[in-house]
């Protein structure tokens, strides 16, 4: 009796056309792995790089949102204490030392930028004819606002900043002892905080009233 192996058959076609579909399934099946991995590490890099992106652009707001927070708290803030009995407004800020100021009145007025150093002040007599004519013929007791733009130059610790601002001028007419009328200023109101030097921002507002 031989102990040789009995010699397998040789598969049929029909064997070998199932082997080959088990075949080609298995590397379909891979293809759908390998892809699907692909794509996973793809949407993995994807939301990686946008959060990124998310923590920058919320980085660069804090940024930009202290910063503005910062200039605002180091702009000037002016205060108008009346002198002269009106003739002028002498002009402060506690938190800071003024060296200079520029005045932009509404060029309807036809008054040309004024400037005040060391002690700045607003003079009545820069307004007081073209005021007391848009004035003329009615009481001679009034009082009323003008939006002028105050461009203010001084030291913050050690960094010189300037800051524009609006502000209503506020002025006053009385009539005189002898004759006719006199213009007075009694304060300054901040209305709002302006990049460049409030020209048209103030004209604009003048045509409003």
């Amino acid at each position: 009796m031989s102990d040789e192996p009995t010699p397998k058959p040789a598969p049929t076609p029909t064997e070998k056309a199932e082997a080959a579909a088990i075949r080609r399934r298995w590397i379909t099946l891979g293809e759908v792995v390998a892809v699907a991995a692909v794509v996973i590490s793809a949407l993995t890099f994807w939301n990686s790089w946008s959060e990124r992106q998310d923590a920058a652009a919320e980085r660069q707001a804090e940024r930009a949102a202290e910063s503005k927070e910062k200039a605002v708290s180091s702009a000037a803030l002016l205060t108008g204490s009346v002198e002269d009995d009106g003739a002028t407004l002498a002009l402060s800020d506690p938190a800071h030392r003024i060296q200079q100021i520029e005045v932009r009145f509404p060029k309807a007025l036809g008054v040309s930028p004024q400037t005040s150093m060391l002690e700045p002040q607003i003079d009545a007599d820069w307004i007081a004819a073209p005021m007391l004519k848009l004035t003329d013929g009615g009481a001679d007791r009034r009082e009323g606002r003008l939006p002028v733009a105050i461009t203010a130059s001084y030291w913050d610790a050690d960094v010189q900043r300037q800051s524009t601002a609006i502000y209503d001028l506020v002025w006053r007419t009385e009539p005189r002892t002898l004759q006719g009328r006199t213009l007075k200023l009694r304060g300054v109101i901040l209305r709002e905080r302006v990049t460049g030097n409030g020209q048209a921002r103030i004209d604009g507002m003048w045509k409003a009233l």
